[in-house]
């Protein structure tokens, strides 16, 4: 199989993964005097940080995902192909792709990260992950279809476990998924299913660590912890989990909880590339670059954004896995790889760290911002500004922005259907 990718005297590119931190690479580069390849194995851009919107009916699909060829529509020197990276042969300059080979003469990996589950199988197995578009409308299926099964059901503590949600890990995504949650059993679901009680229904938000919110000033995850009290939401600090069968899950201190439905938020590791060195490898495998982003023991392979590691004397465990290292990476990159070509010094990359922010639920969010701590609404407005400024597309920002307001104001959100794929094309 061939890309079809138009031989050039110019020097190529090959971008692996249509993040952040890809995009804003390729964007940057897309007028110099390079050939642009961008590869990914889905043909659209998705904005993660809303994810969890989409799994809890809040937004539909297609406001998170933007189309790559949109993208590049305009830029002639940017190539985009659907397909999978499987092998870096950087002897002979290429990589193996689903849909054959492709040389090149930098190669920048932006793939990001898969959900870690530390080994665990059975967790693998039976748990939810939530890292993409299509995992955010499975557990929206998932537990619509639950939620069917049982008001059918008169057994009332069957009916509960089948209600029960769990959800593993304390970051950002985890507390946004129980505070959306915490709003359709409070405040859209007794609506829908009347028969049911939901006065027994809980919502678990697990955390092996002591506190929510870790990477946030403590004040903060203590802000949020009571937040979810208000809320309803039972809160497990402390607990590690070490299996789930699909009914129950077990922690380290053998302690059991049943629950039809976890979903696993508690950490990710980076995609991973066969044909590199594993010494290249760190904390998480993400790969261990130098302050230049170059991946260490090759001359001419780059990594950004989550799947990097680079320790800096401000991050010695490496940079946050955040959107903002991704873009900022991507932009230092490109003017480097444009001084490379002009045989002038490129400069070293430096983070410049523009807070964090997580919502809680409605009104309800805590941001950092600098030496700036604080709460509640002001926080919730400032969280809603940020995600709309950094969302891609108008046609998005604006369904974003309906959706929101429909929900604030009616309390509804009119995106629980259950949409799967019946069958598949006989041509695939």
């Amino acid at each position: 199989m061939n890309l079809n990718i138009p031989k050039a005297h110019k020097k190529r590119i090959v971008i692996v993964g249509a993040g952040f931190g890809g995009i804003e690479l390729a964007k940057r580069l897309s007028k110099s005097d390079f050939q642009i390849v961008l590869l990914d194995r889905e043909n659209f851009h998705q904005f993660p940080p809303l994810l969890y919107q989409v799994a809890t009916a809040g937004l539909e699909p297609t406001a998170i995902a933007f189309p790559i060829r949109k993208l590049v529509r305009n830029r002639p020197n940017v190539y985009f192909r659907l397909c999978e990276v499987r092998e870096v042969v950087d002897s002979q300059k290429y990589v193996k792709t689903s849909i054959g080979n492709l040389c090149y003469d930098y190669l920048v990996l932006a793939a990001g990260t898969d959900t870690n589950y530390f080994g665990m199988e059975d967790v693998r197995k039976y748990a939810l992950p939530l890292k993409t578009v299509s995992e955010a409308l499975s557990i929206r299926n998932y537990v619509l279809k639950l939620f069917e099964k049982a008001i059918r059901i008169e057994d009332e503590a069957l009916r509960q476990q089948l209600m029960n949600v769990a959800i593993v890990g304390g970051g950002p995504t985890g507390v946004e998924l129980a505070g959306a949650f915490a709003e359709l059993r409070n405040k859209i679901f007794p609506k829908d299913y009347p028969q049911l009680n939901f006065a027994n229904i809980n919502i678990f938000l697990i955390n092996a660590d002591d506190r929510l919110l870790t990477s946030f000033d403590r004040k903060l995850s203590e802000r949020a912890a009571k937040d979810f009290d208000r809320l309803g939401i039972k809160l497990m600090l402390g607990a590690t989990v070490t299996g789930y069968d699909g009914d129950t899950i077990t922690f380290k201190d053998g302690a059991t909880l049943a629950a039809a439905t976890v979903i696993w938020a508690s950490g990710v590791t980076a995609v991973k590339f066969d044909g590199l060195d594993r010494a290249t490898t760190g904390r998480g495998a993400r790969l261990k670059v130098d302050k230049f982003n170059r991946v260490a023991g090759y001359e001419n392979i780059f990594a950004i954004g989550d799947i990097c590691f680079m320790s800096a004397d401000r991050y010695p465990g490496g940079h946050p896995q955040l959107a903002q290292v991704a873009l900022q990476q991507g932009r230092r990159l490109a003017s480097n790889l444009a001084l490379a070509e002009k045989g002038k010094q490129p400069a070293a990359f430096e983070y410049t760290d523009k807070g964090s922010m997580a919502t809680i639920g409605r009104n309800k969010a805590v941001a950092q911002i600098g030496r700036f701590r604080f709460g509640g609404f002001t926080a919730w407005i400032l969280w809603l500004f940020v995600h709309l400024l950094f969302l891609i597309g108008a046609r998005n920002k604006m369904t974003v922005i309906f959706d929101w307001c429909w929900g604030y104001i009616t309390y509804d959100r009119p995106l629980r259907t259950i949409i799967e794929s019946k069958s598949t094309s006989p041509r695939e």
